[in-house]
């Protein structure tokens, strides 16, 4: 969606509306989308640098970096705040812009219903199915541990040939794009330049994006936080699964076949699971209301077997509070009701593709903002070896599936 403003110099200037992005299960800051291809979130000079050195084994398991843009608030005629791109010229050749989106109508949508001219109208809408509101305080449950979305939910929301928009959306992402325009609000002027990355949009080749957030570790803080805050992420790994597996549950959305909707678990779910509760969230992810899609176990563990590999061999980083994106299709294929042959060691494919005739899975690595490595700018200590919390987790996650998968 392009977008006018003239605010800042008398000159037009054009730029990009960002949309909330529908598919996003974890996290604190808004990911926004670009187009249908890109996404983009607040910079991190940490996490760009990263990026930018990134070791080529590990390209495969991240989301192609696209470089960086500008960003601005605007306040359209009716009064409604959006966030607008204004993109570098290197970066105006590649990308797309559409001109009609289902996250734009429903954002639009919920603001009008509740009459708000501002970032706080959503913290005033309720909706039938929310067990709470997000109003609540952030310390407190302000999101339900779980929800449906079902056709209700997108009732209004109709595109421009009187089609209805997507009919499920995870609430996680409006939460975090009416906070983040909230924050924005309240602490900077409208004309204030933001910096996001661009980021590859990892969900976009699929139809319902079923999407795991792993917060991967033992240790959730960088080596640059405070006292305070070192404490707070301590006590969140010693009281979850972080402690004892080397990973816990963020976030995740699983389309449910019978229902047509998505069934979405937040990040205050995934603190509160135990070992076996961990196991059998696990176990539900995979599940798509009717059946264990056991066809996409051959195919996530070839590839988690394949990013323990590389991770083995990235000596002296540290990817602490990272998380790891487990992502397929809840549409399933016709026919495909089982796995192929087994491949002969780790495949030689990109993450997403289908070796040997599996199922279509993605395996990402996501959030480097806390990522220390030999050489980094911010590098406090250097570190001999391997990341043994990231090793642990993926070790951890692997059996579990293998358990899965054998029936246990």
């Amino acid at each position: 969606m392009v977008v006018q403003d003239s605010a800042d110099t008398g000159d037009a200037r054009v730029g990009v509306r960002l949309e909330p992005f529908l598919h996003q299960v974890g996290g604190h800051l808004s990911v926004m989308q670009y187009d249908e291809h890109t996404v983009c979130k607040p910079l991190n000079s940490q996490e760009q640098r990263f990026y930018e050195s990134l070791p080529l084994a590990m390209k495969r398991f991240t989301p192609q970096y696209k470089g960086t843009i500008t960003v601005h608030l605007w306040r359209d005629n009716s009064g409604h705040l959006s966030l607008v791109a204004n993109p570098l010229k290197e970066n105006r050749g590649p990308f797309k812009v559409s001109t009609e989106s289902a996250a734009m109508a429903i954002w639009q949508t919920l603001q009008q219903t509740t009459g708000g001219g501002d970032a706080h109208a959503l913290t005033q809408w309720q909706h039938a199915q929310l067990a709470h509101s997000l109003k609540e305080s952030p310390a407190k449950a302000h999101l339900a541990s779980e929800f449906h979305f079902n056709a209700e939910a997108s009732s209004l929301v109709e595109d421009a040939s009187r089609n209805q928009a997507e009919r499920s959306f995870n609430p996680w992402g409006l939460h975090c794009h009416q906070a983040h325009l909230t924050r924005l609000c309240s602490e900077y002027p409208e004309n204030k330049l933001h910096r996001f990355l661009l980021l590859e949009n990892v969900v976009s080749q699929y139809k319902h994006p079923c999407v795991l957030d792993l917060k991967m570790g033992t240790q959730q803080h960088g080596d640059d936080v405070s006292e305070e805050k070192k404490a707070r992420h301590m006590r969140k790994c010693a009281q979850s699964t972080s402690a004892g597996l080397g990973l816990r549950i963020c976030g995740m959305q699983v389309y449910q076949t019978d229902k047509k909707h998505f069934l979405c678990k937040d990040k205050y779910y995934g603190r509160k699971l135990s070992a076996e509760g961990f196991r059998q969230a696990l176990y539900q992810f995979l599940h798509d209301g009717t059946r264990l899609r056991t066809e996409l176990l051959e195919p996530i563990l070839c590839q988690l077997q394949a990013l323990l590999s590389v991770i083995r061999c990235q000596s002296s980083y540290r990817f602490y509070s990272s998380s790891l994106l487990i992502i397929y299709d809840g549409q399933e294929l016709p026919g495909r009701t089982t796995g192929g042959p087994h491949p002969q060691g780790p495949p030689q494919t990109a993450p997403g593709s289908s070796p040997g005739g599996l199922a279509k899975v993605d395996i990402r690595m996501i959030d480097f903002a806390h990522t220390t490595y030999k050489g980094s700018w911010n590098e406090h200590t250097t570190y001999d070896g391997p990341d043994p919390g990231f090793i642990f987790g993926l070790e951890n996650l692997i059996h579990i599936l293998q358990d899965i998968q054998e029936g246990e």
